[in-house]
């Protein structure tokens, strides 16, 4: 039986590389909208398909034209830019869909990777759905998916949460907020931050957890090193290499089962409640939500306040709470 089994998957794949080996060449559709993805290091990185798509589009909206433009003179390409970038991403992207309602075709790329993920251009393909504008996946190279890929950690579910705000305050409450979530979860952050967050993120998870940082991913110089949390720090440090380039940081979840759920939706509730409470009235707020010991949650918010900047501030006078005991 299972011998029967294998023979019928294997036709089954013999089939379908069939039908994909018989597929017409890559061909633009007059109306639609096709979302391409371009090269985030190298230029081999661009796929027959999208080659094909930017030489026959109408115009290609690009984030950086200059940047855009440079990429298709590699390629031998000519096409009409026009700018789509977040200054202008509101006006431009009504000026295109008034194009494409016209029956033009459309290239949306960024200056690299997948456009719409933590770039201009969500905004566009919004509307182009609600316009009933065919919109079509032109796949290839993702700075998130590349990493996910060398990072070996497989928890799921996966969260993408891009740039965190640089400000050290509403990162480290955004980071508070995430502390219970249990699949991988995946950033991106600039060079000059890089310590920085990494900092933050050991203190906001704990030190335990696997991070993998991703830099220069399909570069010369991509490296992606796999440490604990209280590790990474000294790693930055220990080489200025280490700090160069754009990096993506995959991070392990929090355990499914940590022995006290109602910590793990206390720590939640509290990154919330932070950003217009005080210390204590987010810690007692969020252990009677939560049902969370009030004095572990007041221990974790002290920890992450003791980190130096006003992400928590230092309590007042008779602020303190040694009770032991689960809010009312």
């Amino acid at each position: 039986m299972l011998r029967v089994a294998r023979r019928h998957a294997a036709h089954e794949q013999r089939d379908t590389l069939a039908v994909m080996s018989t597929l017409p060449a890559p061909a633009v559709t007059p109306g639609a909208l096709h979302v391409v993805a371009t090269p985030i290091g190298n230029l081999a990185d661009l796929s027959p398909r999208a080659r094909a798509v930017l030489a026959g589009v109408d115009l290609v909206a690009a984030e950086d034209t200059r940047h855009s433009g440079q990429l298709l003179q590699q390629f031998g390409i000519q096409a009409r830019l026009v700018a789509l970038h977040e200054h202008n991403e509101a006006q431009a992207s009504l000026q295109l869909l008034a194009r494409l309602q016209e029956g033009a075709s459309v290239a949306l790329v960024c200056d690299a990777g997948t456009p719409a993920v933590s770039d201009p251009g969500a905004r566009l393909v919004a509307l182009a759905h609600a316009h009933g504008i065919t919109v079509l996946a032109i796949a290839g190279p993702s700075a998130l998916t590349a990493a996910l890929s060398v990072a070996g950690l497989g928890q799921l579910p996966i969260s993408f949460h891009g740039f965190l705000p640089p400000k050290p305050k509403a990162r480290q409450q955004a980071l508070a907020a995430l502390a219970g979530v249990t699949g991988t979860l995946v950033f991106y952050e600039a060079p000059h931050r890089i310590e920085e967050m990494c900092a933050d993120l050991a203190l906001a998870f704990g030190g335990t957890r696997d991070v993998v940082l991703s830099r220069e991913l399909t570069k010369r110089f991509e490296s992606s090193h796999r440490c604990r949390l209280d590790q990474v720090v000294a790693w930055l440090a220990a080489d200025a290499d280490h700090r160069r380039g754009e990096f993506v940081l995959v991070v392990e979840g929090a355990p499914a089962s940590t022995g006290d759920d109602g910590l793990v939706e206390g720590q939640r509730v509290f990154g919330v409640l932070r950003e217009s409470l005080s210390l204590s009235e987010a810690v007692r707020v969020a252990a009677r939500i939560s049902g969370a010991r009030r004095s572990a949650l007041y221990a974790w918010a002290q920890t992450l306040a003791s980190a130096g900047d006003d992400t928590g501030r230092t309590p007042d006078p008779g602020e303190t709470d040694d009770t032991d005991e689960a809010a009312p």
